[in-house]
């Protein structure tokens, strides 16, 4: 599986917080379909399949991530 670059990895995981602050504050149609769309990309980028998994294996992808920390994906 290609991997994708951890800067590319933060970016999908920034955009996507900031997204969903967004729909909580307002909720439209289009704050929506781009969170979707995120959530897709990043699910995508880590080989998961729900967007929980995706961001917690996009993080341990990151720089300083912990290989002890217990919240990472066995795949």
């Amino acid at each position: 599986m290609l991997m994708a670059h951890p800067a590319v990895l933060r970016n999908l995981i920034e955009q996507y917080e900031t997204l969903k602050v967004l729909q909580a504050e307002n909720g439209g149609e289009e704050v929506r379909r781009r969170l979707d769309d995120f959530a897709y990309t990043l699910c995508v980028s880590t080989g998961t399949r729900d967007v929980d998994a995706a961001l917690i294996a996009a993080r341990h992808r990151l720089p300083g991530a912990r290989p002890e920390d217990d919240s990472v994906l066995s795949t």
